[in-house]
């Protein structure tokens, strides 16, 4: 281990300290590395079922060996925290809440070993899109993201209390700003929040909340298998990764839940980071090209404090869709759809990535854009939403929660016809 990694685990052991129940990964070269001090050994437990692995697979053989890589280094009991069915009840139990294991299946990623995590990590790089702040880089930096939250918490409960969060309902209280320069402590002292969360439901770490990037969980749904059908299911507070894999192939690569607070952020090494920038990028280069006409029959006549389609809203579609059809749209303004689009889709493989585009520009005449509150997407219930005959994204802006003098993201990818690879009905 590095001088600078050892450094890293030992000050967030010292910070887990004082989180008491708070737990936290260090990201290293690009990966995992434990910060909880959870060692193989620790704890006598029988080996689990040994399952093969073919080094030489590819495409989406590869995530069926490295699943059962991964499964390999796991006692009985973790495997049993894993693999789990694949049912309708399973497939469904996500949340954007930190509500650590009260509200999602699998294993805790801070009960595992640098080994185990290190295995798990291989699986989400396998299955995950390989693009610049999108796919497997965009999942670190959420992580990363939940850490601040953690770390903002802890200060601010350790030196001035919390005070009662806002709701989603609530007028924003300041100019909201995510500017690169603006470092997560120059906002920490805002406030650590008390009571639910925008969406509502409550946490399972201290004070109801679950912060860290320790509080992330893996099962897979139904066994690991390049003929059976079986589900990914990754996730945590603002983040539900939901891949699911039929007879080889991805049948869904949705729903997939992505949020984020702080916005933005400068690590201590310099680095900025801004994990759902690109994704917003693409809705205001769209919106930004918009005519004023065009703009009058995209705007939504409701409001939205939160995105429609989020957990447990599985198959409720709007039955008539609304806003401004990109078929009427310039060609140039079609691309700017499409470019929208890719940031979601691009959470999966590139391979089904680039399928799911392929489908998508086909029917992207038939697709609508719409819009409520401003097209600025920087105040509370700003509002975008893209819906075809199959794809369906949103993003909404709420007010802070921890860090309550800014705005934060919710947004989700959906498919009409393909979430959960189509295995479920929802009427």
């Amino acid at each position: 281990m590095s001088k600078e990694r050892t450094r890293l685990v030992r000050s967030r052991r010292t910070r887990r300290a004082v989180l008491g129940a708070a737990t936290a990964l260090v990201l290293v070269g690009g990966g995992f590395a434990v910060a909880n001090a959870a060692t193989a050994g620790s704890e006598k437990s029988a080996a689990g079922v040994q399952r093969p692995v073919d080094k030489q697979a590819k495409g989406t053989a590869a995530v069926v060996s490295a699943a059962n890589a991964f499964l390999n280094t796991l006692t009985s009991d973790q495997q049993a925290s894993t693999l789990l069915d694949l049912t309708q009840t399973n497939a469904t139990a996500w949340s954007n809440l930190p509500c650590g294991g009260t509200c999602r299946p699998g294993i805790q990623f801070s009960t595992l070993s640098d080994d185990q995590l290190a295995a798990a990590e291989h699986v989400l790089k396998l299955a995950l899109g390989t693009g610049k702040d999108t796919g497997y880089e965009h999942v670190l930096q959420t992580l990363k993201a939940d850490d601040v939250l953690a770390s903002a918490e802890s200060t601010s409960s350790a030196s001035a209390g919390p005070t009662d969060a806002p709701t989603a309902t609530d007028s924003a209280s300041a100019t909201p700003t995510d500017s690169a320069s603006a470092t997560a402590t120059d906002s920490a002292s805002a406030a650590a929040p008390t009571g639910a969360p925008p969406s509502g439901g409550t946490g399972g770490g201290p004070g109801g909340f679950s912060y860290g990037s320790g509080y992330y969980y893996l099962a897979f749904l139904g066994t690991p298998s390049k003929t059976g059908t079986w589900q990914l299911h990754f996730g945590g507070h603002h983040l539900a990764v939901n891949i699911t894999y039929k007879d080889g192939k991805v049948s869904g690569a949705s729903p997939f839940f992505t949020g984020v607070e702080p916005t933005s952020w400068t690590a201590d090494d310099g680095t900025t980071y801004a994990p759902l920038a690109k994704f917003r990028d693409g809705l205001l280069k769209l919106t930004g090209s918009l005519s004023t006409s065009q703009l009058a029959e995209a705007k939504l006549s409701e409001s939205f404090s939160d995105v429609l389609l989020g957990p447990g809203k599985d198959g409720d579609f709007p039955e008539t869709k609304e806003g401004i059809k990109a078929g009427e749209l310039s060609p140039k303004q079609k691309k700017l759809v499409l470019a929208a689009i890719h940031p979601w889709i691009a959470d999966v493989d590139d391979a089904t990535a680039d399928r799911l585009m392929k489908t998508y520009a086909k029917e992207l005449d038939q697709t609508y854009v719409a819009y409520s509150g401003g097209t600025g997407l920087d105040t509370q219930g700003d509002y975008v939403r893209i819906d075809g005959p199959s794809v369906w994204v949103e993003f909404v802006c709420q007010n802070g929660v921890v860090f309550q003098n800014q705005i934060h993201y919710h947004t989700v990818y959906r498919d009409h016809t393909r979430d959960y690879g189509n295995e479920f009905s929802f009427s």
